[in-house]
Parts: structure tokens; sequence; C-alpha cells
């Protein structure tokens, strides 16, 4: 009875590392990167450690406004304005979620199609898989 629930234990934990090696994590992705990286640098030793130290962490990566989503960008005009105010506590709290909702009316295209399928749904009173099947096909066309 033992060696069948140890068997079975063991031949569930290696389906799962199996399924689990199909897709590689976002830190595997990035070590295969910075391996990558360091390798054709042709880096060695200590240089090759420091690189990938550096590489892997957070702050090895670059991150200047052109990376940034439109949301980040403004999310990082709204703290930076929070700040220059000097907001704290419930005051920050209320002009963020005020800064960050405020729209510059532009939405994207993306956006508008959802908008304009999402009334058509709504229109026709569609529900569930229907709708689901409509605003797909909607928004792939």
């Amino acid at each position: 009875m033992l060696r069948t629930l140890t068997a079975l234990l063991s031949g569930i934990a290696i389906s799962f590392g199996v399924a689990a090696q199909d897709k590689p994590t976002a830190q595997q992705e990035r070590m295969k990167s910075c391996n990558a990286q360091a390798s054709k640098k042709e880096l060695k030793g200590d240089e090759r450690q420091a690189f990938m130290s550096k590489c892997l962490s957070a702050k090895g990566k670059a991150k200047d406004e052109k990376e940034l989503t439109a949301q980040q960008q403004k999310m990082k005009t709204c703290n930076a304005q929070a700040s220059k105010k000097e907001l704290k506590g419930d005051e920050r709290k209320a002009f963020m979620s005020k800064c960050l909702k405020a729209d510059s009316g532009e939405l994207t295209a993306q956006q508008e199609k959802m908008k304009t399928c999402n009334a058509q749904a709504s229109k026709k009173e569609l529900k569930g898989d229907q709708r689901r099947e409509f605003m797909s096909e909607c928004l792939s066309t």
C-alpha cells in the first residue's frame, strides 16, 4: 500500500515537472536571454557573473520613457504631480484616482471598436454565449 502510494505520488510529481517544463517561466526566459547576451559578449568569470546579476535584477532592465505603456506613463505623471503638491494619505488617493481617470478623450482604435461592439450587443440584448460569440466576431472584423 505504501509503495503504491509512493509510486502514485512520484508519478504525479514527475508529470507536473514535465508540464512545468513545457512553458518556461518569465524568470527562466529572462535567464535564457541574459545567458545568450553574456555568451554573445564572450563574458567569463567575474565579468559574466556581474553582468548576469545586473541583467536578471529588475534594476538591470532599462525603463526609459519609450518603454512605458500609456497607462504606466500616466501613472508616473500623476504620481509626480501628487508628489509636487506634497499630497499624503486620503488626499493623495483621491487625487491619484481623479488624475488616472481623467481621460484626454482619445480612445485607441481597439477601445473604440470595443465600445461600438458592446453598444451593439447591448442594443440586441445579447447575453452569455451569444454575447461572447457576437463580441468575438464584431471585434475580429
